[in-house]
C-alpha cells in the first residue's frame, strides 16, 4: 500500500499565495517523479508541475513564472508554492507520485486532493 497525503489547501484571496505539500509513504521502493494537478467543477483533470528525481521540472504554461515545485527526494515530499493566485485556478489539487514499489510492482498513486479556492 502507498499513501500520498496532502496539505495546504484553504482560501486565499486573488493575487495572495498559498503552500501545498504532500509526503508519500508505503511500500515504496523508488520515486521517478512527483507532480501536482488539479481539476475544476466541470473540467478534466490538467497537470500544474512535476519533478523529476534529478530535480528536471515541467510547468503548465498558464503558471510559469508564479508557481514553483520542490522536492525532499529523502522524505518522499513535494511542495508547491503558489504565487499571484487568480480566481480561475480555483480547483481541487492532487499530488501524484510514479516510480516503483517493493517489489518491483509500478507505481502510480494519487492522493485525496485539497480544496484550494481563490475569492475575495
Amino acid at each position: 500500500q502507498v499513501q500520498l497525503v496532502e496539505s495546504g489547501g484553504g482560501l486565499v484571496q486573488p493575487g495572495g499565495s498559498l503552500r501545498l505539500s504532500c509526503t508519500a509513504s508505503g511500500s515504496i521502493f523508488s520515486i521517478d517523479a512527483m507532480g501536482w494537478y488539479r481539476q475544476a467543477p466541470g473540467n478534466q483533470r490538467e497537470l500544474v508541475a512535476v519533478i523529476t528525481s534529478g530535480d528536471s521540472t515541467n510547468y503548465a504554461d498558464s503558471v510559469k513564472g508564479r508557481f514553483t515545485i520542490s522536492r525532499d527526494n529523502a522524505k518522499n515530499t513535494v511542495n508547491l508554492q503558489m504565487n499571484s493566485l487568480k480566481p480561475e485556478e480555483t480547483a481541487v489539487y492532487y499530488c501524484n507520485a510514479v516510480g516503483k514499489r517493493a517489489w518491483g510492482f509500478p507505481l502510480d498513486a494519487w492522493g485525496q486532493g485539497t480544496l484550494v479556492t481563490v475569492s475575495s
